[in-house]
């Protein structure tokens, strides 16, 4: 896929106020600090798409951009840790998890994970909670660049084993890394597909 056009449509809190469109959403959340403003704008190429902080928690919006005039790409607030209080952090996971339930055109959700970390039970947590609901969604491990190949092996094999206590069956999962573009064409590859099935 090559991505010719990338604009900011609009930001809001509320998800009966995004987009009224029949075009296929793909959002990206993860933790704070995961690496999601840098991935978006790696997968793009455009550089200051998303805003990129060494500060955890800096996207608290539900962020709609305009790909190609074909499809949406949704950048949504981290979860778990970040500078501001718990209140707030809850109604940021109650209007992310809404957006997520009621959002018709929402075709895939990118949950990013860090590949440095043990299985975090947020991420866990965060990803039953759309298995539950019916949610189609794609693991996203990222800063692959950070681990040798063995590190990297063995931490994505232990996040798969855990997965596998309570699923069935994994789901779609990439490796990625916005410093040297790891797993770019792979990403966009599968929402080229998707996107081509839905029109």
């Amino acid at each position: 896929m090559i991505i010719k056009k990338a604009e900011f449509v609009i930001s809001n809190t509320d998800p009966e106020k995004c987009p009224l469109s029949e075009k296929p959403e793909f959002a990206f959340v993860g933790r704070s600090n995961v690496g999601k403003s840098s991935l978006i704008n790696m997968l793009t190429g455009f550089g200051d798409l998303a805003k990129v902080s060494t500060a955890p928690g800096k996207t608290r919006l539900i962020n709609h951009f305009n790909i190609n005039d074909e499809w949406f790409l949704v950048d949504l607030p981290g979860y778990g840790y970040a500078k501001v209080g718990r209140t707030s952090r809850a109604q940021w996971l109650a209007f992310i998890r809404k957006y997520l339930s009621t959002r018709e055109n929402l075709y895939c959700v990118f949950a990013l994970i860090d590949s440095r970390h043990e299985p975090q039970a947020n991420d866990l947590d965060f990803m039953n909670f759309m298995g539950e609901n019916g949610i189609p969604f794609a693991m996203v491990f990222t800063k692959a660049d950070k681990l040798s190949r063995k590190q990297l092996d063995k931490n994505l094999n232990h996040y798969k084993d855990e997965m596998l206590k309570t699923w069935e069956q994994l789901p779609p999962l990439f490796v990625t890394s916005s410093g040297t573009k790891l797993g770019r064409d792979e990403v966009l590859g599968f929402i080229e597909n998707i996107v081509k099935k839905s029109k």
